[in-house]
């Protein structure tokens, strides 16, 4: 594939047309019309409709716009480091990262980070569904326990575990009985839990349904109900006595795990922030976790 070809076709894609592309960079309208042309006859696709007055992409060319359009930008970003006599780590990096993680940690993690790495334009996107980084534009993702993906390569890098808590007024249930709950979101099912004494089920009757864990932790800690809860948001609270533990949820671990592309060499931005994890959690462990959410 022609890359000077395929330059010029991001760079009309970019700008909405062969005359505002011109105009903006200077290149002849009729050079980047027939480079255009040479690319969409190699590939054997049609990447723009024209019409009377405007050009618009097609699925295929809007796919080769947002793919090309990221692998151009580090070839030049790559190139310009490497001109500069070393891959200092410059430009944008976006990161999408779940809900709780960006609440309690990633805020003091990105302003570590961007302290060090000056250069580096940080922008992370908060959100628990399952984002197609490579579609979206993203340099990494932060995902808990993800389902396997073979364009993704990463490593998990904090390890978590739920657990029951409740308030110390609130007395647990005998067999059979329900325990006033605080659940996220309309779950009612009933908890499965490891004890030293064996596993035990915990019937729950709903008391409070919310949004995040959180919001969870907070009212649980008020009294209102036991709730099921990962230990580093709880682990201070253990140790003070003012929550105590029913026993473990009887679940795999969670395991939060960083991923990236497989198909894209590692930038020096996101080899920075992945350094920089390693940093912040080196034994990945919830006692880990917590100590750096509360310092």
């Amino acid at each position: 594939m022609d890359l000077l070809a395929l330059a010029d076709f991001t760079l009309v894609a970019r700008h909405g047309g062969f005359g505002k592309a011109a105009r903006a960079t200077g290149r002849p309208k009729a050079t980047l019309s027939r480079r255009v042309a040479e690319l969409e006859a190699s590939l054997s696709l049609r990447l723009f409709e024209r019409g009377a007055r405007d050009l618009k992409l097609t699925q295929e060319g809007r796919a080769l716009s947002e793919r090309a359009g990221a692998l151009l930008t580090e070839l030049e970003e790559t190139a310009a480091a490497i001109a500069s006599g070393g891959e200092r780590p410059r430009g944008r990096l976006r990161i999408s990262a779940p809900l709780l993680f960006s609440q309690i940690v990633m805020g003091k993690l990105a302003a570590s980070f961007a302290l060090e790495y000056p250069e580096v334009r940080l922008e992370v996107t908060t959100e628990d569904r399952a984002v197609d980084m490579i579609e979206e534009g993203f340099d990494l993702v932060i995902r808990v326990n993800p389902d396997s993906d073979e364009r993704l390569v990463g490593r998990a890098f904090l390890h978590d575990r739920l657990v029951v808590v409740a308030g110390p007024g609130l007395a647990r249930p005998t067999e059979g009985t329900a325990v006033p709950a605080v659940v996220r979101g309309s779950d009612r099912a009933a908890w499965r839990v490891r004890t030293p004494a064996g596993h035990a089920t915990i019937a729950v009757e709903p008391i409070l349904g919310l949004a995040s864990l959180i919001m969870v932790r907070d009212a649980v800690r008020a009294g209102v109900g036991a709730g099921r809860l990962p230990i580093s948001l709880v682990s201070r609270d253990l140790a003070e006595g003012t929550l105590v533990q029913w026993g473990e949820v009887d679940a795999p671990d969670i395991a939060l795990w960083v991923l990236y592309p497989t198909r894209r060499l590692l930038n020096a931005r996101v080899s920075a922030f992945l350094n920089h994890l390693r940093r912040a959690f080196p034994n990945g462990t919830p006692d880990e976790l917590a100590s750096y959410a509360e310092g």
